[in-house]
């Protein structure tokens, strides 16, 4: 599977270089360049966050104008092969260390959290704050709430707001990432929590967005507003400035 991206990603940035040699910038004018220098820089970024900055844009340029042109090309099969294992070989390696020091780091700050006055840790390590208390109802598992929420990463990066969006989502208590599934069974409508979700109870290795980085521990402000079929119970909706960014974090 791995293979066959990179090999689909050195393809395409070989079709954006043809025509091209490495002494001749491209032309920028038309629609149809301006794209495929957009595709050309996209796919460049994929291949850097792949760990394969150091391809030789002039060695593609030669391989695409090999096939062009009907020439003998200069590699046999075995060799390409063998060339393209290599660089997925380096890959894997190189992801499997920054995932090694994702979850390093997340282990740190949750450690350092663990001290601050406030922060209470439940047995399957989440950790949350209680930022604003309520006595209204607890939702169960199978409740349906509506809620407000900010998601941000340990350095404060927001990844997701529905209170910048100024609109709260209604989901299944049951059908959102394990640490929100904990945590908001933890709250009363009205409170305001500040959830801590090891990466075990978010994403783990699989993550939903470029956004969010494999292993992350994420952080959320989270505002519990109602459970539906209960509306009597029901807290008032914060206001905001809509802005549009992810959805809420499914399982």
């Amino acid at each position: 599977m791995r293979h066959h991206r990179l090999a689909s990603a050195i393809a395409l940035v070989s079709l954006v270089l043809a025509g091209c040699d490495s002494e001749t910038s491209a032309k920028l004018e038309t629609p149809a360049q301006k794209a495929s220098y957009g595709i050309g820089l996209n796919m460049g970024k994929s291949l850097a966050q792949e760990g394969m900055a150091d391809l030789d844009s002039a060695a593609v340029a030669q391989g695409i104008d090999d096939a062009i042109g009907k020439k003998e090309q200069k590699l046999t099969d075995e060799e390409l092969m063998e060339a393209f294992s290599y660089l997925q070989t380096r890959a894997e390696e190189r992801m499997a260390e920054m995932n090694k020091q994702a979850v390093e780091a997340g282990k740190k700050f949750l450690e350092e959290n663990a001290k601050r006055e406030g922060v209470k840790t439940t047995e399957s390590g989440l950790q949350y704050e209680v930022v604003k208390e309520a006595d209204g109802a607890q939702p169960g598992p199978d409740d349906v709430v509506t809620v407000h929420y900010e998601g941000s990463l340990t350095d404060g990066t927001v990844f997701d707001s529905s209170i910048k969006r100024g609109t709260p989502i209604d989901l299944p208590v049951g059908g959102v990432i394990p640490g929100w599934v904990e945590g908001l069974q933890l709250m009363h409508v009205g409170e305001k929590y500040k959830l801590y979700i090891p990466s075990e109870l978010a994403y783990g290795e699989q993550s939903p967005s470029p956004l969010i980085p494999a292993n992350s521990v994420l952080v959320f402000d989270l505002e519990l507003l109602g459970i539906k079929g209960d509306e009597s119970d029901a807290a008032p909706a914060a206001e905001a400035e809509p802005e549009a960014t992810e959805e809420a974090p499914q399982q």
